[in-house]
């Protein structure tokens, strides 16, 4: 059974277990580094979870922590970014990246009229999964890779009972 939980920054350190184990294990797919955070104090780990007007989710499968993303205030007026997703391989195809992207979208929904995220283009599956969930890549560019090949994808959503921000 899935189970999808909002966190705050009281749980940071299963918080703290889970990310460091997307950036050991999915390094390329995100901007921050294992490095960045390894060694990062209690502090940063509760600030980053005690963002204004944010969620932050956990995903259990049978009781076991499998899953983690976050919506995020985006940096244009009535947008929310996704943004942390990662699932653990030994979850992938049991639904966990569609739990956390529908608890996203409910949350989002009352408070932008667009959801938004960045995406490496070497992640085929996550593009997808997001594709699958009525995510368009947009033209812009997003950030440069960490390693200088390329950028990043952007992809949008409209959500539901919004209209565009021209």
């Amino acid at each position: 059974m899935i189970d999808i939980r909002a966190v705050s920054a009281d749980d940071w350190m299963a918080w703290r277990a889970l990310r460091l184990r997307a950036l050991r294990e999915a390094s390329f797919a995100f901007g921050s580094t294992y490095d960045d955070w390894r060694d990062a104090p209690e502090s940063r780990w509760r600030q980053r979870l005690q963002t204004a007007q944010a969620l932050n989710l956990i995903a259990y499968l049978d009781e076991s922590p499998v899953g983690m993303a976050s919506g995020m205030p985006g940096e244009r007026a009535g947008t929310i970014e996704l943004i942390s997703m990662w699932v653990d391989p030994s979850a992938r195809g049991a639904g966990v990246g569609d739990g956390l992207i529908d608890s996203i979208e409910r949350w989002a929904s009352g408070r932008a009229d667009e959801l938004w995220l960045a995406v490496v283009p070497a992640n085929d599956r996550a593009i997808g999964l997001y594709s699958r969930h009525g995510f368009e890549p947009v033209p812009e560019l997003g950030d440069l890779l960490r390693d200088g090949s390329g950028r990043e994808i952007l992809m949008r959503k409209m959500l539901r009972g919004h209209s565009s921000r021209a």
